[in-house]
C-alpha cells in the first residue's frame, strides 16, 4: 500500500474526470495538512497532489477551448468577459 493515497482508487491520472481529479486533490491536501505521515509518505502524496493538480489545470484548458470552439462556430464574435461565479449562478 506504499505510495497509494488513503481511500482513493489506484486509477491513473488520466482516467479521471475533473470532479473525481478534484476530490482526490482535497484528500490528499486534507491528508497532507494533518500531518503525522513519514516523510516519504508525505512526499509521495505531495507528488500525487501535483499530478493531480496538473490534469485539473489540463481538463479546464480543454474545456476553456471547447467553450471558445462553440462560441466561433454559433457565429457569435469572440470576446473574452469576465463572469464571477455569483453572476453565473444567477443566470441559471
Amino acid at each position: 500500500m506504499e505510495g497509494r493515497v488513503t481511500g482513493t482508487p489506484d486509477r491513473p491520472l488520466a482516467e479521471l474526470t475533473f470532479d473525481d481529479a478534484l476530490a482526490e486533490l482535497q484528500r490528499v491536501v486534507a491528508e497532507l495538512e494533518a500531518g503525522g505521515q513519514p516523510l516519504e509518505r508525505a512526499i509521495a502524496l505531495y507528488e500525487r497532489g501535483v499530478a493531480l493538480h496538473e490534469r485539473c489545470a489540463a481538463l479546464l484548458a480543454e474545456a476553456e477551448l471547447k467553450v471558445k470552439q462553440l462560441v466561433s462556430l454559433a457565429g457569435g464574435a469572440l470576446e473574452a468577459i469576465e463572469v464571477k461565479p455569483e453572476e453565473a449562478r444567477e443566470a441559471e
